[in-house]
């Protein structure tokens, strides 16, 4: 399994919620969506489940740039060497 799959799989949950929170968000706060809310929410759900997928491959890479740029950092940084 790619630690890309492994940390897409991590987030997945989180980003599912979020969706879904603003899947939630709209259908309650516009109120022609809000008066057909009980045949709508199902709506959400099912899209929240489906649309967290790609977007969790997605920012899975970038959950490591930064990770990568402290290693070019740290490889870039001249050593020290102390004389004793």
């Amino acid at each position: 399994m790619s630690t890309r799959l492994r940390l897409a799989i991590l987030i997945y949950g989180m980003t599912q919620g979020v969706v879904f929170g603003i899947g939630t968000l709209l259908v309650l706060s516009v109120p022609s969506f809000s008066e057909q809310a009980i045949s709508l929410m199902p709506t959400v759900v099912i899209l929240s489940l489906i649309l967290a997928a790609p977007i969790a491959w997605y920012l899975a890479p970038r959950l490591r740039l930064r990770f990568w740029r402290r290693q070019e950092e740290v490889q870039a940084r001249p050593r020290r060497v102390t004389l004793s």
